[in-house]
């Protein structure tokens, strides 16, 4: 088994805790975002989405984070309490999964990440659909009152969200108004050091590059703006 990611990429980074989780042995292949290998057509072959992460196991090629997380745990540990199969569980897992892709990740990563690497700036609007979508999580655990964000298991939907949240920790993003939130994320740390280990690796490389942005200015993407190199 192989896993194409990037070391800083929060999706990547809630795939390896899964497989960690799990104890799957694999090997880990470093895409390099920065020379664009995803965009390659070799690399295309695998994902025509040219996305990253993306799973080959033994040839068969799987993209989509979320995707990856769930078929490692319905083909190698179909019983595993981190994607249940009784019907209501998995669809809390599911839904705080789809939460994450569309709601609460989006607004995260367009505030924190996209201004580090691309010419994009924070606002007061991009800010806003920060604290909205931290409201809601933190309105989620409030009305379950578990300590998890799907039960009071950890499940693959907090691999998802601790790593979207670690990115407002990287660019220290105060969290002290989502009492709830903030501690869901010291209990993952805590109840979790060899997991958070994976995942902090990946905040701290973004911590240093909200320090010292790289300089894609010789990146041409189809679909962000290059940030001019300073003068």
């Amino acid at each position: 088994m192989k896993l194409y990611a990037v070391s800083d990429g929060p999706p990547s980074l809630a795939v390896r805790m899964t497989l960690k989780a799990l104890d799957i042995q694999y090997q880990l292949i470093n895409v390099d975002y920065c020379a664009m290998e995803h965009r390659s057509e070799e690399y295309a072959k695998m994902n025509p989405q040219k996305e990253i992460p993306v799973l080959d196991d033994d040839g068969f090629y799987l993209s989509e984070s979320i995707a990856i997380m769930q078929y490692l745990c319905d083909k190698y540990a179909p019983n595993s309490e981190l994607y249940p199969q009784e019907v209501n569980q998995r669809a809390l897992v599911n839904q705080r999964l789809c939460f994450n892709m569309g709601f609460f990740y989006a607004p995260i990563s367009m505030h924190a990440m996209a201004p580090i690497f691309y010419d994009y700036q924070r606002t007061p609007m991009s800010q806003k659909r920060v604290e909205n979508a931290l409201e809601v999580l933190e309105t989620y655990l409030q009305r379950t009152g578990t300590k998890y964000v799907a039960g009071e298991h950890v499940t693959i939907a907090d691999f998802a969200l601790i790593s979207a949240t670690l990115c407002l920790e990287a660019i220290s993003f105060d969290l002290s108004p989502y009492s709830l939130v903030q501690k869901w994320y010291a209990t993952f740390k805590a109840e979790y050091p060899e997991l958070w280990e994976i995942a902090n690796s990946g905040m701290q490389e973004i911590h240093e590059f909200e320090q010292n942005p790289p300089d894609l200015s010789h990146v041409h993407h189809p679909f962000h703006p290059t940030r001019k190199p300073k003068a």
